[in-house]
């Protein structure tokens, strides 16, 4: 029996280090994918972008091929059988699911048409960013066709039960769907929209104008240094630049990029965009290298991703106790414009709600409203309900629905955001599971760490992110997103802790 059980311990071992040693070979390539993609985004020559979609593309398919050769197939289904399983750790009983749903979901694509979406999508990324500068979306608009063309074909391949955006939701928020997503929606909008227009009608608003002026790049340059450090990410393990539309991107292990935009006339985008995407990048730079090149060393999911970036910038940043103590910081950059404004008149005016055009500089109460739009209309063009020609008409619809604002140009419509040239559809709704994820997090946060709130004003938000690297950041993929949630809250995904967050910290800014 000794020799039985050795026997079979001793090839599950074996075959457990043959898996890490694909997804050692499938990480390098995505690596080099990555650095790639984080040079067209941020200092490519122009003449170059085309030759290097290509290579992108290349690269991105080989790893692909990689991933779902008939070799790695076997060795899942091997290491898949009750008696492998039997002798599994719980971590390699982790790495066996992720990898075999991984599997089969990318096993569902054809390199071919994998290879196709990488480098029409790698073009439709340069196209949008002219479309949007000039305000062309007819130039794009070939391009969205087919990306939209493509992805219900893969949404077909992938399979689902009834709802085709549901295959491509799946890659992003793990067990979601549009159906759940109507459920989280509903008591969101019937409390946000009244509470809006409660604060618009009746609240004191405050001055917003205060926030502009004139800004200089290098001021800015270097407040964005100090608050990413001050959140704890480690620049000896990343870089910050500058790009069109702000990312955060993982080159690999102890190494996470983040990239932030700066404008003359306003300092707080670039600040408070740090501020997110810094969220971003202390998630991947807690990873666990003890999983590295494994299929667990990633974050759990899209949503759990923008719950660090949005607790970050929001309920960190934008919170009257981390202004206490860095307020003077943006007071000795910019003396000329906020020497003589009271702490209290910034913090409003950086927490001033209004229904506005421009999703990234939405503020916390209406930007799930934004995100709301996005779900909708993405989904439509998936089910075939609405065609890509009628976008711009129809975003402008949903903008007065929703906000009662519409743009007067596409660039601030419908070409505002890169992730549809991206490919990304069924992206937008992680966005808002952020939101929720993230005041649900912070609440069990605020229980379990004594004097937080004391602590950020003192300028320790390091005690947070202790807590957040424990419950949330350790875990790797160890966990689909609605688990993980309920390990580290103790409950299940719950939309009332975002309202009452919301409700309490505006109700008191605005007086009502």
């Amino acid at each position: 029996m000794r020799d039985i059980i050795h026997r079979i311990g001793g090839v599950t071992l074996k075959l457990i280090d043959q898996l890490k040693s694909k997804y050692s070979e499938i990480s390098y390539l995505h690596s080099a994918a990555a650095l790639m993609a984080w040079d067209m985004r941020t200092c490519i020559p122009l003449k170059g972008a085309e030759m290097r979609a290509e290579a992108l593309g290349y690269i991105s398919t080989l790893a692909f091929r990689k991933s779902v050769s008939e070799e790695v197939g076997a060795l899942l289904g091997q290491l898949n059988e009750n008696k492998v399983q039997e002798e599994l750790t719980e971590d390699e009983k982790a790495m066996v699911r992720v990898a075999s749903k991984s599997y089969k979901r990318a096993k569902a694509i054809p390199p071919e048409l994998h290879q196709k979406y990488s480098v029409l999508t790698s073009n439709s990324e340069k196209v949008w960013e002219k479309a949007r500068k000039e305000n062309d979306f007819n130039s794009l608009e070939p391009y969205l066709e087919e990306i939209v063309e493509l992805s219900r074909e893969m949404a077909r391949l992938y399979g689902f039960e009834d709802n085709p955006y549901d295959a491509l939701l799946e890659g992003f928020e793990e067990g979601m769907t549009a159906r759940k997503l109507r459920k989280i929606i509903e008591p969101l909008k019937s409390d946000l929209i009244p509470f809006i227009k409660k604060i618009v009608e009746e609240g004191e608003l405050a001055d917003a104008s205060l926030l502009e002026g004139r800004f200089n790049r290098r001021a800015q340059e270097k407040l964005s240094r100090k608050v990413l450090k001050l959140i704890g990410y480690d620049f000896d393990a990343g870089r910050l630049d500058e790009t069109v539309h702000p990312f955060t991107i993982g080159i690999g292990v102890n190494d996470v990029r983040v990239t932030t935009k700066y404008t003359s006339c306003e300092f707080t985008p670039s600040l408070f965009g740090s501020i997110h995407e810094g969220g971003h990048a202390i998630y991947e730079q807690g990873l666990p290298i003890s999983l590295k090149e494994t299929p667990l060393y990633g974050a759990c999911s899209l949503g759990i991703h923008e719950s660090q970036s949005r607790m970050m910038e929001n309920m960190v940043g934008r919170s009257r106790e981390f202004l206490s103590f860095f307020y003077p910081q943006i007071q000795k950059a910019y003396p000329s414009n906020f020497k003589n404004v009271p702490l209290d008149e910034f913090y409003r005016s950086v927490n001033n709600v209004k229904p506005s055009l421009i999703r990234i500089e939405a503020d916390e109460v209406t930007y799930n409203l934004h995100i709301m739009i996005r779900f909708e209309l993405e989904e439509a063009l998936i089910k075939g309900d609405l065609r890509v020609s009628d976008l711009p008409k129809a975003w402008n619809a949903k903008m007065k629905e929703y906000l009662g604002i519409v743009p007067d140009t596409d660039s601030d419509g419908v070409l505002q955001d890169i992730h549809w040239p991206s490919g990304m559809i069924g992206y937008f709704p992680s966005y808002m599971l952020g939101n929720l994820y993230a005041a649900q997090m912070y609440s069990k946060a605020r229980q379990e760490i004594p004097g937080l709130d004391k602590r950020i004003e003192m300028g320790d938000v390091l005690s947070l992110v202790d807590w957040l690297r424990k419950n949330i950041h350790s875990m790797g993929r160890r966990y689909e997103p609605e688990k993980l949630l309920k390990a580290a809250t103790g409950k299940e995904l719950d939309p009332s802790y975002f309202l009452k967050y919301v409700k309490e910290k505006y109700s008191n800014i605005y007086q009502i």
